[in-house]
């Protein structure tokens, strides 16, 4: 059963700009999702991909970020390339509280945007 659908989309110039502030980095993207933007030189659309992401995935959840932070949302790539989450402090609460057992997200992106869908799901 599909608990929430969440998109978003952004401007690969946009986060281009914003990632040239290492504080950007920092403060939206953790360790592990800064070590995959290094191993794909980095790529403004991998960044910008992980940004839309988090995006949908808090609009899935129905809070934004607020009591979310970016951080709490991880996004990275499985051996294939697809991109999974990982969901920390208040996003697991949430996530927990309201059933969620699984998360889907897509990217997809033109050279000047991209956009990112979450489909929350329960009883998996």
């Amino acid at each position: 059963m599909i608990i929430g659908i969440g998109i978003d989309l952004v401007a690969v110039e946009r986060i281009k700009k914003a990632s040239e502030k290492q504080g950007f980095l920092e403060r939206y993207f953790s360790d592990k999702e800064r070590a995959l933007f290094k191993n794909h030189q980095m790529n403004p659309q991998t960044i910008a991909g992980n940004f839309c992401v988090k995006e949908a995935v808090v609009k899935m959840l129905g809070t934004g970020f607020g009591i979310i932070q970016p951080v709490d949302v991880e996004v990275l790539r499985n051996q294939q390339g697809k991109p999974y989450v990982e969901l920390y402090r208040h996003a697991l609460k949430v996530e927990k509280e309201q059933g969620v057992d699984a998360i889907h997200v897509s990217i997809s992106n033109t050279a000047e945007y991209v956009t990112a869908v979450a489909i929350g799901e329960k009883g998996v």
